[in-house]
């Protein structure tokens, strides 16, 4: 692999780790000749369903793409970027797992709003106000009110906030 920073044609592994859930390998690397290091990812090639727009075309799956949407909606929030990585993961397996030749941007959407509500509130909220294009207030509100009522199964403490 070419350095990154020099072109070199040498580098080395100095370090691999195997990512938690074993989907991909992380290796840093140094190279032989600006000493400089850096980190690569391999995963396995697999092919993904094309994305269906709205309007009918079709274009093919860009995990940039979905990490754009994940770090706009996630701006300036403390979520680490591990997290935001198995997020990613978990919207992939998803999308392979149907096993579909084609999938619909909505699908895309309601699953990365599951992979945001279990990371950050606030994140979901920016999110979906903008996938479901809210037009007034009540819309907003519903969202909030469904993302801060208690979970099923919690019980009230009898305590009340100061």
């Amino acid at each position: 692999m070419k350095c990154p920073f020099c072109n070199h044609p040498d580098t080395q592994v100095v370090e691999t780790r195997v990512a938690e859930d074993g989907g991909f390998i992380r290796r840093r690397r140094q190279c032989g000749h600006c000493e400089k290091r850096f980190t690569t990812y391999e995963r396995p090639e697999v092919s993904f369903p094309a994305i269906v727009k709205k309007d009918g075309r079709r274009i093919d799956y860009d995990r940039s793409r979905l990490r754009g949407s994940f770090s706009l909606a996630l701006r300036k929030r403390p979520v680490s970027i591990d997290k935001v990585d198995m997020a990613l993961e978990h919207v992939e397996d998803k999308l392979r797992s149907l096993g579909a030749r084609e999938v619909q941007t909505h699908l895309i959407g309601e699953l990365v709003m599951a992979e945001l509500q279990k990371l950050d509130k606030v994140a979901y909220i920016r999110y979906a106000s903008v996938y479901r294009s809210f037009e007034d207030i009540d819309q907003f509100k519903s969202i909030v009110d469904e993302v801060t009522k208690p979970a099923a199964g919690k019980k009230d403490t009898g305590k009340k906030k100061p």
